[in-house]
């Protein structure tokens, strides 16, 4: 499908045609350029609910007792 690049303030823009758009509520791309190939994919943030998901999968009883205690050599920093 043929589109127009054009200039907005300093930046290079390029209209995306709506049938080749993404989900209405995708406020956000990553683009990746490879050659003269430019990647456009949605980014899609989670929520902190997936978050709370997976900590209440541990067993109540869960580091409890801490963690064991590990030492660490000195670093060289030179």
């Amino acid at each position: 499908m043929l589109t127009k690049v054009f200039q907005s303030e300093n930046l290079l823009a390029v209209r995306i045609p709506k049938e080749m758009g993404f989900e209405e509520n995708i406020q956000e791309v990553d683009i990746v350029r490879n050659g003269d190939v430019l990647m456009i994919r949605p980014i899609q943030r989670g929520s902190l609910k997936e978050v709370a998901e997976a900590f209440s999968a541990f067993p109540a009883g869960f580091m409890a007792g801490g963690r064991e205690h590990n030492e660490q050599d000195e670093r060289n920093w030179a």
